[in-house]
């Protein structure tokens, strides 16, 4: 199930997931929500803008006590943490953390757009058959830290956490819709969790 949170990604998310065989609902319905036995959250904006669609949707608290797979990307993933910079927005709380502006040093451009290769922090079923040094596509300008719940990092200027997991809760910073087989691998690895 997609949440229908008003991500701009939407569309791509649920095309990558026909290329899959699934035919994934989408709604801001919280039983249907509940219901599901995957959870996407797609999401593309800002930390504040994000929350703010999940409120109105009556989401929140929902999210929050999901137990069966969650999978964040983009500003999902961001979203899944404590609380991010941007706006200092509180957030779901779902991973422990703050997300962070990814700092202009070393001449890199902010937004981090483009190509970049995933370094392989800790084996995981959601990692199955991911090589290290593969890559994936990222358009962004916050990120969460490296931290106990990494299991991808990527390098911009500075590290940060590129694929999360916190027990049924998951996060890519890359977009898996945009990013080949390797998007197509980690979508397929989340739907089998």
């Amino acid at each position: 199930m997609l949440v229908d949170a008003g991500g701009s990604n939407i569309g791509s998310v649920r095309y990558a997931l026909e290329r899959l065989g699934i035919a994934a609902g989408l709604s801001a319905d919280a039983a249907r929500i509940r219901s599901a036995s995957h959870v996407i959250l797609p999401g593309v904006g800002t930390a504040a803008q994000g929350m703010r669609r999940l409120r109105e949707s009556g989401l929140i608290d929902v999210l929050r006590v999901l137990t069966q797979p969650v999978l964040g990307i983009c500003l999902g993933m961001q979203l899944l943490f404590a609380r991010s910079v941007e706006a200092d927005t509180p957030c779901l709380g779902m991973i422990d953390g703050d997300v962070r502006r990814l700092p202009p040093t070393g001449g890199v451009r902010i937004p981090h757009m483009g190509w970049n290769r995933l370094h392989l922090e800790h084996e995981d079923a959601l990692l199955r058959d991911i090589d290290d040094g593969g890559y994936a596509y990222f358009v962004h300008s916050y990120a969460a830290p490296v931290g106990a719940q990494t299991l991808a990092s990527c390098d911009h200027g500075t590290t940060f956490s590129a694929v999360v997991r916190r027990q049924n809760v998951c996060g890519a910073q890359f977009h898996p819709e945009r990013s080949g087989a390797l998007g197509a691998r980690l979508l397929a690895n989340f739907l089998e969790l």
